[in-house]
């Protein structure tokens, strides 16, 4: 079984797309091009680098996308092993990924398991 990737929708909403459609379609195409990456990768049974995807903390992972002059971090866990659920994604304004983006993520996260 191949893996593949979805956006955590609560309620009728989901952050990622909020997130995606306040992007410029070159740094939206980016994304999911980044998103194609990784799931290629998975597929493959290779191990993305730091500089793509990084391990957070509580199951939470983030997918890294630079554009010219900014970082997008796009956050996401594993549902049932071989699916991928982003839960939302922000512009990097530092180095380490803030805790409050961290904690919105376990939130969606759980939201979205409880309406499964």
């Amino acid at each position: 079984m191949k893996f593949s990737y979805d956006f955590a929708e609560i309620k009728g909403k989901s952050h990622m797309i909020e997130f995606l459609e306040g992007l410029s379609v070159k740094e939206r195409a980016k994304i999911f091009a980044y998103i194609d990456k990784l799931i290629e990768l998975k597929n493959a049974a290779i191990q993305p680098k730091e500089n793509l995807s990084k391990s957070l903390e509580e199951g939470m992972f983030e997918l890294r996308v630079p554009f010219e002059n900014r970082i997008s971090r796009s956050l996401y866990f594993y549902e049932d092993k071989r699916k991928i659920v982003f839960t939302h994604g922000f512009i990097k304004k530092q180095q380490k990924t803030p805790r409050g983006e961290i904690e919105k993520a376990i939130l969606i996260m759980k939201a979205w398991r409880d309406t499964r």
